[in-house]
């Protein structure tokens, strides 16, 4: 077990219950968050400078909806993550309402109220596309803003209420996968489930245990990664339509690798650091260029070389300034450092070492103006007009049009613009669907001789936007 993995171990123990409430005084109200006592309804918690005591629960409350219509998902587990990318508690289920109260650790201070904590919502579902997705990032929960209540301290706001996107196709015929992780740290584990050139996704919550919906009947192999944890697979088949609950994964002793690289930036003045991200290879979708990527397969603040470690066995997508940061992976094909790259780890030569064999190269991005310019913007017209900064060297733009599940629906090419310092262009393609994400993305060129050259493009995670029909 690493330094970085022990540091997201969760070291509060929550046992909530109904009545009891927030309150102070001088009562011994002291506990063991290792071995909490506390009285129905309170639970243990960290104190600024003080001893653990009994108080009462800070609890998240909120609803699942369905993005398009409103109407509440009953079923649909939500789990709470803390800053680390760990779950905290255990997932609860929404009721016919698609509500859910899900309990959350917080340090308190004096008064007992909380004092700090910051949270982001996961939640999944049945026939709906999992929440948060790369281009649909989970906004955080400030704890300190929670509303005292008699039993304790309630955090219900707009960021509270989740709407997920319906999955196209016969949701009767899918089936589900499900089981517990069994290691020292089994919080928030990416667990995928391979199988007939597709991967199908969930997270464990803070006792292990993981559920991967929507799964078409099939053989199937399933996985677990998050960074300081190797675990063995495991088998299983499904019917259709049915549901298995008992594939359980077993922590491995194998041993871990480090991945190993640089970084070039160049041509850059919006940005000088950047970071680098493992996508598991069979979640990365090639025409959009997202994948899903594990728990602490990340490193940041890049300007040269960097490091990953404690990266457990499989095969990864590289991804160099995937986050928003100004920065892109540089689209020139004529020069090296610019494709995809692809490893395997362990390498089948190199082993536990896996070292990159050239370097990327990052440029300025072209900066997204609208939509989306800076989070997921909503849209009432069917026709959005584009708007990107112009690139003063371009012939040229190339305009890409992806849906929330990674889906080209349009594509269009501009010639070269002058006398502007952005450039805009009218959606032209077929007809957007009410409650569906969107992303439009642009690629700057240049043509000598007949060859195309892409000069840059908007960023990864940019120019995201969702269409709410007014009719």
């Amino acid at each position: 077990m690493t330094t970085k993995r022990l540091a997201t171990i969760l070291v509060l123990t929550l046992i909530a219950g109904c009545g009891g409430g927030p309150r102070n005084g001088d009562d011994d109200r002291s506990c063991d968050p290792a071995a909490p006592a506390c009285a129905e309804g309170l639970v243990c918690a960290e104190v600024l400078e003080g001893e653990p005591r009994c108080v009462g629960p800070v609890v998240i409350r909120g609803r699942v909806l369905d993005l398009a219509t409103d109407e509440p998902i009953a079923g649909a587990l939500v789990q709470a993550v803390d800053v680390n990318g760990a779950a905290v508690g255990t997932s609860v289920a929404t009721d016919e309402e698609g509500a859910f109260t899900l309990t959350v650790p917080v340090v308190r201070d004096a008064e007992d109220a909380p004092a700090d904590g910051a949270f982001t919502l996961r939640v999944q579902a049945a026939a709906y596309q999992e929440f948060p997705t790369a281009i649909r990032p989970a906004l955080p929960l400030d704890a300190t803003t929670a509303t005292a209540e008699e039993n304790g301290w309630v955090i219900d706001n707009p960021l509270t209420t989740v709407k997920l996107i319906p999955l196209p196709g016969d949701s009767a015929n899918w089936g589900s996968i499900s089981g517990t992780i069994s290691a020292e740290w089994n919080a928030g584990v990416l667990v995928v489930a391979e199988g007939a050139g597709r991967a199908f996704t969930g997270f464990s919550d803070g006792e292990g245990r993981y559920t991967i919906f929507n799964v078409p009947a099939g053989a199937y192999t399933v996985q677990a990664y998050a960074a300081g944890l190797q675990v063995d697979a495991a088998s299983t088949s499904l019917e259709v339509g049915e549901a298995v609950d008992d594939i359980d994964l077993m922590e491995s002793d194998r041993p871990l690798s480090t991945v190993s690289g640089n970084v070039q930036i160049v041509n850059a003045p919006g940005g000088s650091r950047t970071s680098i991200v493992l996508a598991l290879e069979s979640t990365f979708v090639e025409a959009s260029g997202r994948g899903t990527v594990p728990p602490g397969l990340r490193v940041g603040d890049i300007e040269g070389t960097f490091t990953i470690d404690d990266v457990p066995d499989g095969s990864y997508v590289v991804l160099a300034a995937f986050e928003n940061d100004a920065l892109v992976r540089d689209p020139d094909q004529t020069i090296g450092g610019t494709e995809i790259v692809r490893i395997t780890v362990p390498d089948p030569g190199a082993g536990n070492v896996v070292t990159l064999p050239e370097g990327f190269k990052v440029t300025g991005a072209l900066a997204v103006v609208s939509p989306g310019a800076d989070a997921p913007e909503e849209i009432n017209t069917p026709t959005p007009t584009l708007t990107w900064e112009d690139d003063s060297s371009e012939e040229g733009y190339e305009i890409h049009v992806f849906d929330a599940f990674g889906n080209e629906v349009w594509s269009d090419e501009i010639g070269p613009t002058s006398g502007s310092a952005t450039v805009s262009h009218v959606y032209a393609g077929p007809a957007l669907e009410h409650g569906m994400f969107y992303q439009f993305r642009i690629t700057s060129f240049r043509e000598r001789e007949e060859e195309r050259t892409a000069i840059s493009t908007t960023e990864d995670l940019k120019g995201v936007f969702f269409f709410l029909s007014n009719s």
